[in-house]
């Protein structure tokens, strides 16, 4: 990464979907569920598609994207999915993050850098996922729960995606009695959709970007990584 200015410690933010991930968490929580017989394929297959394709366009709401995925946990509690979670990680999850990711975000803590996994997918399916790739720092879309613990199926605060995801990041720092500014900061990710993220930092970092993205990296000579 180089050396950090004299004084300031180091902020890296992690993607984690076509990122870190080969693949989408949501996507694959949802053919997960699929394929258990807990979602309808009939009714959910079309839309579960529609939805990747309109997040990858850029021409889905950050509100109408968080309810769709979080609407698959309504009606149970955390209790409750933690089968189907471990399942989902132990047999989808942990084969999709290549060795080159999870090397790069061991060599990113023995820079001693301040490790950060920001998502637009949930917490309750992404923090196992944070945990396998020894990030303790989790920055997700929340899901509310009604008085007996089980999930709504609705999002809750501000939600992690596009401009969401400077603006939590900013609250969780300031949580920290911390800012931006105080820290040599670094962001990874694919898409278009982190733009206001890759933006806000020192060091964009582009892995596996996507066309926009890549033109950006091109143009402002950001470092381009392919870790499958």
């Amino acid at each position: 990464m180089g050396a950090a200015p004299a004084g300031k410690p180091r902020l890296v933010l992690f993607d984690l979907d076509h990122t870190l991930l080969d693949g989408d968490s949501d996507q694959l929580w949802c053919e997960f569920l699929m394929k258990r017989g807990v979602l309808e394929r009939a009714a959910f297959e079309a839309r579960n598609a529609a939805m990747e394709r309109d997040y990858r366009a850029g021409t889905v709401s950050t509100r109408a994207f968080s309810e769709f995925y979080v609407g698959t946990l309504a009606g149970r509690t955390a209790a409750g999915w933690q089968p189907e979670r471990e399942a989902f990680l132990r047999n989808v999850i942990a084969p999709r993050l290549s060795p080159a990711a999870r090397a790069l975000v061991r060599e990113r803590h023995a820079d001693g850098a301040l490790v950060v996994l920001t998502t637009a997918t949930n917490r309750f399916i992404t923090e196992l996922t944070a945990a396998e790739l020894g990030i303790a720092h989790l920055l997700a879309t929340e899901c509310e729960v009604d008085p007996e613990g089980r999930f709504t199926g609705r999002p809750q605060g501000t939600l992690n995606m596009r401009e969401g995801k400077v603006a939590r990041l900013h609250e969780w720092l300031a949580s920290r009695g911390a800012r931006l500014a105080d820290y040599d900061s670094s962001a990874y990710s694919d898409s278009a959709n982190d733009l206001p993220l890759l933006e806000a930092v020192d060091r964009p970092h582009a892995v596996h970007p996507d066309a926009r993205v890549a033109a950006l990296a091109a143009e402002r000579g950001w470092p381009v990584l392919r870790l499958r």
